[in-house]
């Protein structure tokens, strides 16, 4: 079957490989999916490139941990008449080498979730780590009805969604941004006002267009933020951080966030417990199926075109998913 992979960590032209790999079998517990659509995320060119002093997991790995496509065999103790069935696939890689870049991949049978039949599998390659993680930003410290959300990187995948289901939940919604696209992609997510958060006045402005402090913080770079975000939090509020690559070890401002009784929620998608990875699958399947969210794509690439798919995601130029498309055939 035709995949894509890397035997050591380096830079994507260096060490990306496309060839001929043995199709895998899925154990007990779990599924063979033919890969329609492969998402990239940020996670996905980190692992391959060995930032932050990242280790490979296996001397050979296929990357992509989110994708789509159709249930092909299923391994005992899973329903056979889940072969045929329409998926979307998050955390592929978690805990095996074996990722979505490749016709066929192996997932833990709770990890493969249907896809509604109108729903293209661009879309569902969409969802897995952006929309999880999104949906444990806005509701993992409650509900979000007539609160004040912020949410920064708002033109981002993650923030995207955050955006979205922040409104769908009830809330008042502003996002930072930078330059007029991004600051247009949140605008069409839903924000009800777009701050640039490198304005010397960036607090005032999320402050007037919330209508004061915010009741929580879905944050994109959370030691980058702090002087911002430190300064609009409601007392009692939140920031659920799920990223720290500019600042990854930031001083706190102690005192300013103890005297609001503030809380930090920093958010990983890879240990989400599994009572809340239900609760997020249960209202996007919710939502996909009444066509209820925006799944921008900024750029698809074929496989054959996966070196370009990482660099577009490491550039960081592209507004909206990175979307590789995968042969029907082996």
């Amino acid at each position: 079957m035709r995949a894509a992979w890397y035997d050591r960590t380096g830079r994507a032209r260096e060490v990306l490989a496309l060839g001929e790999l043995p199709a895998p079998a899925p154990a007990a517990g779990e599924v063979l999916v033919r890969v329609r659509a492969a998402g990239v995320n940020p996670a996905d060119v980190k692992r391959r490139a060995g930032a932050g002093g990242r280790t490979m997991a296996a001397p050979r790995v296929v990357p992509g941990d989110d994708g789509a496509g159709v249930v092909e065999a299923v391994g005992a103790g899973v329903d056979p008449a889940r072969v045929g069935q329409r998926v979307w696939v998050h955390d592929a890689t978690v805990g095996r080498p074996w990722g979505t870049s490749a016709a066929l991949a192996v997932v833990d049978a709770a990890k493969a979730i249907r896809l509604p039949d109108h729903v293209d599998f661009t879309i569902g390659a969409c969802l897995g780590v952006p929309a999880l993680t999104a949906h444990r930003a806005v509701f993992g410290d409650g509900p979000v009805a007539g609160r004040a959300v912020l949410v920064t990187g708002g033109a981002g995948a993650v923030g995207g969604y955050a955006i979205q289901l922040a409104r769908w939940g009830g809330a008042r919604v502003v996002a930072t941004a930078s330059t007029p696209e991004k600051t247009r992609a949140a605008a069409a997510a839903g924000a009800e006002q777009v701050v640039d958060y490198r304005a010397e006045d960036a607090a005032e402005r999320v402050l007037a267009a919330s209508g004061g402090p915010v009741d929580r913080v879905v944050d994109v770079a959370f030691g980058a933020n702090l002087p911002l975000t430190a300064r609009v939090l409601a007392t009692g509020g939140t920031i659920a951080a799920y990223g720290s690559d500019a600042v990854p070890e930031p001083g706190l401002p102690f005192y300013p966030l103890m005297r609001r009784d503030a809380r930090l929620h920093l958010v990983s998608v890879f240990a989400l417990p599994s009572p809340a990875r239900a609760q997020a699958i249960a209202a996007l399947t919710d939502l996909l199926e009444d066509d209820g969210l925006r799944h921008p794509i900024g750029a698809r690439f074929d496989l054959d075109d996966i070196a370009a798919a990482h660099e577009a995601v490491e550039d960081g130029g592209v507004v909206g998913r990175v979307v590789v498309t995968l042969p029907t055939g082996p």
